[in-house]
């Protein structure tokens, strides 16, 4: 399957290229697994999508609708975001930002939730499930935490499936988003 990306060049401005980290306070742990980097948001970037600008690497489809909503969230709360809260995904490969997943931290009671976002030309590669699975395992290992949570619309079916392979078990739902679970094992309580 070959996958479709959009024209790089646009008329909005670009930040200007950096193999590092652009600048800001990226704190926090950053995860890893196989093929991608799961890193902490900067402070240059939440402005940057703020501000409709393009990073260098950023995939040509990124930010999407739901990360311009994220970005905005955290550059509100800056301050008080908790450094384990929310995530860009990075693949290692290409070294591109192609999405982002993150947490409502703190936990309450114990329970957090978690959502994500794929950019479309990164959509059916595993992306998601990849990044979904090591987040949680994270969640799970992390004091305070028993259970993650997802919640995704019946209507996205490639959503719901993510979950299952990420390792929750589905709920119920009310008709119109379906909820999932996964808890941390008896013996491993912390």
């Amino acid at each position: 399957m070959t996958s479709s990306f959009p024209d790089p060049s646009s008329d909005r401005p670009r930040l200007p290229a950096s193999p590092a980290p652009l600048t800001g306070a990226a704190t926090g742990a950053e995860l890893s697994t196989e093929r991608l980097l799961l890193r902490p948001w900067t402070d240059t970037e939440l402005a940057a999508v703020g501000g409709d600008l393009r990073a260098p690497n950023w995939a040509g489809d990124f930010p999407a609708d739901g990360d311009r909503v994220i970005a905005g969230l955290l550059a509100e709360q800056a301050p008080a975001v908790h450094p384990l809260g929310h995530r860009l995904i990075v693949e290692r490969a290409t070294g591109l930002v192609v999405g982002s997943i993150g947490f409502g931290w703190p936990p309450l009671d114990g329970v957090v939730e978690f959502g994500y976002g794929v950019v479309p030309s990164r959509r059916g590669h595993g992306v998601a499930t990849e990044a979904a699975r090591a987040l949680v395992a994270f969640a799970l290992a992390a004091p305070g935490v028993r259970e993650v949570r997802a919640s995704a619309e019946l209507t996205n079916p490639a959503s719901l499936r993510v979950l299952l392979k990420a390792g929750l078990r589905r709920t119920g739902d009310d008709g119109t988003v379906a909820h999932f679970s996964t808890a941390r094992p008896a013996h491993a309580a912390g």
